[in-house]
């Protein structure tokens, strides 16, 4: 890059930072959506709520449906 492109673009410095940091942030979620014992905590945690009467039969199935497909990857989001 040279002196009066570099010049230029100082003023988007900024933006691109910050579309870095949204890149990484983006990056370390998506791992932690698809880590294998962070799922399983999760389960254990749906589980537990059920027990509790927090969340229905029906409410317990979905999320179970969700997790084991985050596991599998076939799903997400």
């Amino acid at each position: 890059m040279g002196l009066f492109t570099g010049l230029l673009l100082l003023p988007l410095a900024p933006l691109r930072g910050t579309i870095w940091l949204a890149e990484r942030l983006l990056d370390e979620a998506e791992r932690e959506l698809a880590d294998p014992a962070r799922i399983e905590e999760w389960l254990v945690d749906a589980e537990e709520a059920h027990e509790r009467g927090e969340i229905s039969d029906e409410e317990l199935d979905a999320i179970e449906v969700e997790l084991l497909s985050r596991l599998t990857g076939q799903g997400g989001l």
